[in-house]
């Protein structure tokens, strides 16, 4: 089995380093990731310059290459411009905080595994729901064995899991829908020394009562696992919007 790893934090991030660790002990990996934190960029490309790749030494056995773009980016180089071993699996991770609920449009690491997914291979989406600078370890190793039922079991290629692991020792696994992600005083408003005004986004997280979803599972200590899919449409609106009868 080949794994092809990347994430949204950075090449140097520890999540990513924790994961390729984890993922040499049961698979081949190779490893394009950003060369600088790129969270939050969603599903980012980039079309106005050009992309810079550069190999990376001694990473845990694996070959790993930087790229100076968004995540998407880098699975959509690695998968269809580099010379590498066509993978049989993207996983992106593991990643400092949490991607739940609607984030995950917003988030670079869901992106990565979305993009994967989008060119038609299986993929798995790792997040740590804390912001410590270590403690990676038990989430990589969850994957790396995610990553080996997911050989048995086929997981079909326009589908990504998407696996947040709480603070602390998780209870157990729970399969889990995306909640919802609402966020009090999204902007703070400050001056800077010359008096001028700006904003800062921050905001308090308003957790979902579903007991169903990602979002109380991770709160609840427990490990959610979505699977997810990248066609957005509503299809019981479909008979809805063509009883609309537009004309042109």
């Amino acid at each position: 089995m080949h794994i092809l790893v990347s994430n949204d934090d950075g090449i140097t991030a520890p999540g990513i380093r924790a994961l390729t660790r984890a993922l040499t002990e049961v698979a081949k990996v190779t490893v394009v990731a950003p060369d600088r934190e790129r969270s939050a960029t969603g599903h980012a490309i980039t079309v106005h310059h050009p992309l810079r790749v550069r190999p990376v030494k001694d990473f845990y056995g694996a070959d790993a290459f930087s790229v100076d773009g968004t995540p998407a980016d880098c699975v959509k180089i690695a998968l269809e411009a580099l010379p590498i071993e066509r993978p049989d699996l993207v996983i992106a991770g593991v990643n400092r905080g949490a991607n739940l609920g609607t984030d995950v449009l917003y988030s670079g690491t869901v992106s990565a595994a979305i993009e994967g997914a989008i060119l038609g291979f299986p993929a798995i989406a790792v997040s740590l729901a804390d912001y410590r600078e270590d403690g990676y370890e038990a989430a990589a190793n969850f994957a790396a064995y995610l990553a080996s039922t997911w050989h048995r079991q086929n997981l079909p290629p326009d589908t990504l899991l998407n696996v947040n692991w709480p603070k602390g020792t998780p209870k157990d696994i729970k399969i889990t829908s995306l909640g919802k992600r609402r966020y009090m005083n999204t902007f703070e408003k400050r001056h800077d020394p010359w008096g001028r005004e700006y904003f800062w986004m921050s905001g308090e997280v308003v957790a979902d009562p579903d007991e169903k979803s990602d979002v109380w599972a991770v709160k609840n200590g427990y490990v959610s696992l979505t699977p997810i899919h990248f066609d957005l449409t509503n299809y019981p609106l479909l008979s809805h919007v063509r009883d609309w009868n537009l004309k042109l």
